[in-house]
């Protein structure tokens, strides 16, 4: 293995007996079973990843995807099928928070015990004990039975263990979550310390926006398959289809790298891409001031603006073939000013009956974390069914209150079949809009804060 290898993983497999029964189990071991009585689930198969030191990678992948079971392979809680896993560094992971507490020691003996678990001398213990006691910060219930103690109170204390050890690599699985708000707070500042600090993560959660602000890497694994690994962004694009069933599994096993034109094929890309629908549809703007621009610049600006490879799927009941931005005055425009009022337009062709539509759209900042976003449902603007050739407009209407800079505009058409969740067409990425401030303040929006100072009253303390 490299020295700039913190984790190796080399074609691990991890294969499940399931039996019916518990006798079934019993009587297998023993040697007396007279046929097989269990079906096999392969929980992991053939993948192979490399983490490199100081790299921040996560995982991500529906229920039942492999992700908690590699990570458990790798801090050697679980033994493979086949394969091998190489690690270079001190492991801290935060699985399954409190595995290995006694119940009946206190919140003290308990931190000793998971300690010494770890590998830690009771001299390095009584270093961290401070630290530890004050991030958990759960007072005097230290001393008392953890059996006495609130889910809350338990997690904080065990969370406090596992992240106050100083490890080389820190393995965290869906545990950043955890406690009341200001716990999670202090939780993801210590996650964001480690991450300074040069450390090694391999880190698994649902949340996709930790994933993609955190993340150098993303690895996405789908029924024990690694489907690929790169930019966050991108995997949390495939990841979404995956959710949806718009996605097919790589044909041959181990392969784990999808490239641009895998992704268009696998999503049953359309003929033409967004850009070249901008270029052939219908430009008539949603309302009259923006269908008067609706001319030879009102059709530069919206190629301008658009994603030639925005990524784009859908079963086909319904085209969105047509979406731009205007603003104020009605002017077709990828630059918005911060305060101002402007309107998302976009056109859908159905090409089936569809019971009950949902128009979306979605704003995410450059590195594809999603800042805020609506529909045509939540907004109770349309709850009607379309029929087969239907044209309908959309707009969305509001202040911009977002931070000056770049940003990225989704849209999708979606509904609800039988109870299922149906995407018809989504355009991720599909259009750039900037946005022009003179005063950006702390965080994505601008709260619009009327602020006022002025002398006290003369005599008051």
């Amino acid at each position: 293995m490299n020295s700039d290898v913190a984790i190796e993983v080399k074609n691990l497999s991890k294969l499940y007996k399931l039996y019916d029964k518990p006798i079934d189990r019993l009587a297998d071991s023993l040697g007396l079973a007279g046929k097989k009585q269990f079906k096999e689930h392969l929980a992991l198969n053939n993948v192979s990843l490399t983490v490199k030191k100081g790299e921040t990678v996560g995982i991500i992948g529906t229920n039942g995807s492999g992700k908690s079971t590699i990570l458990k392979i790798i801090t050697g809680v679980l033994t493979p099928t086949a394969g091998e896993v190489n690690v270079d560094g001190h492991i801290s992971a935060l699985l399954e928070l409190g595995a290995g507490f006694n119940m009946e020691y206190n919140g003290i003996d308990n931190i000793y015990l998971n300690g010494m678990m770890i590998g830690f001398s009771e001299e390095e213990i009584n270093q961290k004990m401070d630290a530890i006691l004050e991030f958990a910060d759960i007072g005097d219930y230290v001393y008392q039975p953890v059996k006495t103690y609130s889910s809350g109170m338990f997690v904080r204390l065990a969370f406090a263990v596992a992240i106050n050890i100083d490890p080389e690599i820190l393995i965290v699985d869906e545990a950043l979550s955890v406690g009341d708000v200001f716990f999670q707070a202090k939780c993801y500042h210590k996650f964001e310390e480690f991450k300074k600090q040069g450390k090694t993560i391999l880190f698994v959660s649902h949340d996709l926006s930790s994933i993609s602000k955190y993340c150098d890497r993303a690895v996405l694994l789908n029924q024990g398959v690694l489907i690929g690994e790169g930019a966050p962004k991108k995997m949390i694009d495939i990841y979404k289809q995956v959710l949806v069933g718009q996605y097919e599994l790589p044909s041959s096993e181990g392969e784990n790298l999808l490239d641009d034109d895998d992704i268009r094929k696998a999503a049953g890309e359309a003929d033409e891409r967004a850009n070249a629908k901008l270029g052939k549809s219908d430009k008539g703007a949603t309302d009259a001031k923006a269908g008067d621009n609706a001319g030879a610049a009102s059709n530069k600006a919206k190629d301008a603006a658009a994603n030639p490879n925005a990524l784009e799927y859908g079963d086909g009941k319904a085209e969105i073939t047509d979406f731009f931005v205007t603003d104020s005055n009605g002017t077709v425009t990828s630059s918005i000013i911060k305060g101002t009022e402007f309107t998302v337009h976009m056109k859908v062709k159905f090409k089936e009956d569809v019971a009950a539509p949902i128009f979306a759209l979605t704003f995410k900042n450059i590195m594809g974390i999603e800042i805020t976003g609506t529909n045509s449902m939540v907004e109770k603007a349309f709850l009607e069914p379309v029929k087969k050739g239907d044209v309908k407009e959309i707009s969305f209407t509001q202040k911009m209150s977002l931070q000056g800079g770049e940003y990225l505009l989704s849209f999708g058409v979606t509904g609800f079949e039988q109870n299922d969740f149906t995407v018809y067409h989504r355009l991720y990425d599909a259009l750039n809009i900037t946005v022009v401030s003179d005063k950006n303040t702390v965080g994505y929006y601008d709260m619009n804060t009327t602020c006022k100072v002025k002398d006290a009253d003369a005599g008051t303390d």
